[in-house]
């Protein structure tokens, strides 16, 4: 399950608390997506980080993201996964995940608000701003 985390000051931002999930991965040398579970308020409910065994793909478990969504009772998801050996531009395989993540995620009454990727450099893509979430 994600791991507890002490509530934020209610109204968080998606575009700090994604900031803040990119900077914990930015310097992984192996892709990492780490998550951040919150309530209607913004409110940060736990998080939750899986690590590849490679530096080429993390495989994401949709039924314990959304398994952990649900038992923490959380509204709103915002996800970011590194590219350590590369740019920030998102993959095939990533928009498909997105895609599919925020359509178990609705269905459990939850929304995922963005997913960042971190490239090599540090520099951020993001879902939400290119209008795909």
């Amino acid at each position: 399950m994600a791991s507890a985390t002490p509530a934020m000051s209610p109204g968080i931002g998606i575009d700090a608390l994604a900031s803040r999930l990119a900077a914990e991965i930015a310097g992984e040398h192996r892709e990492v997506a780490a998550f951040a579970y919150c309530d209607s308020r913004g409110s940060l409910l736990g998080t939750l980080r899986i690590a590849s065994s490679t530096s080429e793909w993390v495989d994401l478990p949709l039924r314990r993201i959304v398994t952990d969504a649900v038992l923490l009772d959380a509204t709103r998801v915002v996800m970011a996964h590194n590219h350590p050996s590369g740019e920030a531009w998102p993959s095939r395989a990533d928009r498909d995940v997105t895609r599919r993540l925020a359509r178990a995620l609705a269905s459990v009454e939850a929304r995922l608000d963005e997913h960042v990727v971190v490239g090599r450099d540090g520099a951020l893509w993001s879902f939400r701003a290119a209008g795909l979430l």
